[in-house]
């Protein structure tokens, strides 16, 4: 099962590690279920142009991230109020594409806190 935690990781890496594959399975079933309609592919350029857009854009910044097998980089970006969320993947080669956008991103740390007062 992916999320034992091995004799070498700790288990904040271990959390990190599962929500990764949560993050890159969903962005999969979307990309899945998306291949129906007609979409332009995934906007891709460099990793710092991707970082420097989507601050100055959506003030998104990094949240996560998770270095895959095959040596590709999963971060998860976004806004400090929750607003939007972008899943960026960069390739081993330094090219940078979007893989899912969207907005309502929720922390679980903050839901496990209970309501805001």
């Amino acid at each position: 099962m992916f999320a034992n935690i091995t004799a070498n990781e700790t288990p904040k890496s271990a959390i990190l590690r599962v929500f990764g594959a949560v993050v890159l399975a969903l962005a999969v079933l979307l990309g899945m279920a998306s291949r129906g309609n007609a979409q332009a592919p995934a906007p891709c350029t460099t990793r710092a142009h991707m970082i420097e857009q989507l601050g100055s854009r959506y003030a998104e910044t990094q949240i996560a991230m998770g270095l895959a097998s095959n040596g590709a980089l999963l971060e998860l970006f976004a806004s400090g109020d929750g607003t939007t969320w972008t899943v960026v993947v960069t390739a081993p080669g330094g090219q940078s594409c979007i893989l899912a956008a969207g907005e309502s991103w929720r922390d679980r740390r903050q839901v496990a806190q209970g309501p805001e007062v």
